[in-house]
């Protein structure tokens, strides 16, 4: 039941944070959630890092759509991977190891 409040948590949280700081704010967020919850610490970066990814690719998909894919097609000819998979594992990874450094600082 831990996973589903740390899921829910990171997503609501890192979102609100993203509307008024900087992209990096989410770690910060991931970080405070996985703090309060408790859980283990590689439960924490895996929850962190699919809550995150799922944020990110969900909000681009929404940015893609609203624009009719005009900027993403262009990063898609210059990339040699898809653009939301590559959002998804950059976010999720900067997630997980926030949720990963909350995890740690409330096992010491």
């Amino acid at each position: 039941m831990k996973l589903a409040y740390q899921f829910m948590a990171t997503i609501v949280v890192c979102f609100l944070l993203e509307l008024f700081l900087p992209w990096w704010s989410l770690a910060i967020g991931a970080c405070a959630v996985a703090y309060f919850i408790g859980n283990k610490g590689f439960v924490s970066f895996l929850v962190g890092f699919i809550a995150v990814a799922v944020l990110w690719v969900g909000m681009a998909l929404y940015i893609d759509q609203s624009t009719h894919s005009i900027l993403t097609e262009k990063v898609n000819r210059l990339l040699p991977l898809n653009s939301f998979l590559l959002m998804g594992l950059i976010g999720g990874l900067v997630g997980g190891f926030g949720a990963l450094t909350g995890a740690l600082a409330k096992a010491k």
